[in-house]
């Protein structure tokens, strides 16, 4: 289709996918093509904890290329349709629809994809977000480009975690058909794979791990799991033995820390608990995991710890 394009049509296509702000064409084309060839120039990068003790990677772009990978992500790849297995990354969708595939089940096996988004490689971008069957050569490269850093995707930049969705979809679609006919539930969020039910965990692991290869992924092993019915299975965060629900830990720790809020106050509790960050991102973060417990299970009681969060965080 694209075989006797030339530089102008290229450029002209470009222009009318408006990927930033810029009434000058001739400087919105080299601006696109200077990112490009300095991508690494436009990130900022920091580390974050993990709870192993580790560290993960934030890329974060500047202004510029963020605005530019938004509108990629709005105007190109949200109009890609993604598999029904994948759980994450896009609209109308969340840990309980992850979650609600393996409720009440005989068994369940939790798979990691190893260093999921650094695997996942420029030619994987290419090929699933922006091939030469919808873009020009040239234009395909210069997008995946500028979703990509050193050859691969990486965890800060707005289109990487739909990308990753595009990239594992044919992965999504093979495995569910295979799980399907096996009466095996199966579903993906991100870089965890779940699946449930009256499994071959060997043979499962066996066609995973084969499938994951062919696309120049892994598993990590450190983090394969099994869950029989009589202990606590626990899907991104919820439990599914009989229904949904989050973990009674959890759910007591919040109550814990309400509790001594109101008894203590917010700044004396903060101190007994060695707490170092601001107040209010702590309330925040107080409130988002109050949130989090209301999607599952909505009571009067954390309705009104809600509020209450809420109503304090209002005085900031």
């Amino acid at each position: 289709m694209w075989k006797y394009i030339g530089k102008d049509e290229c450029n002209e296509f470009l222009l009318s996918l408006k990927l930033f702000k810029c009434k000058n064409n001739k400087k919105y084309i080299n601006t696109l093509y200077s990112i490009s060839n300095n991508i690494k120039n436009n990130y900022k990068i920091y580390k974050i904890k993990k709870k192993n003790g580790g560290f993960r990677k934030i890329y974060a772009p500047n202004k510029i290329l963020k605005e530019i990978q938004k509108n990629i992500l709005n105007n190109i790849l949200n109009n890609k349709q993604i598999s029904k297995y994948a759980k994450a990354y896009h609209k109308n969708i969340s840990l309980k629809d992850n979650a609600i595939e393996h409720i009440n089940k005989k068994k369940i096996l939790k798979l990691d994809i190893k260093n999921f988004f650094d695997n996942i490689t420029f030619f994987n971008v290419y090929k699933s977000c922006f091939p030469i069957e919808y873009f020009p050569k040239s234009v395909g490269m210069l997008l995946t480009h500028l979703c990509t850093y050193d050859e691969h995707l990486i965890q800060g930049a707005p289109t990487s975690s739909y990308i990753s969705n595009l990239v594992l979809k044919d992965f999504d679609e093979e495995l569910g058909y295979w799980c399907k006919e096996k009466e095996v539930s199966y579903t993906r969020y991100s870089d965890d794979l779940t699946f449930s039910g009256d499994l071959n965990v060997r043979k499962i692991i066996k066609k995973v791990r084969k499938m994951l290869y062919e696309i120049g992924l892994e598993l990590n092993n450190e983090k394969t799991k099994v869950i029989n019915q009589s202990q606590n299975q626990n899907v991104t965060g919820i439990t599914v033995n009989k229904k949904m629900q989050i973990n009674i830990k959890y759910r007591k720790k919040i109550r814990q820390e309400v509790f001594y809020i109101k008894k203590y106050g917010l700044n004396n509790h903060l101190n007994k608990i060695n707490y170092v960050g601001k107040e209010d991102s702590y309330l925040k973060q107080l409130h988002g995991r109050i949130l989090f417990v209301l999607q599952i299970n909505r009571t009067k009681e954390f309705e009104n710890y809600k509020k209450y969060i809420f109503n304090l965080i209002k005085d900031f």
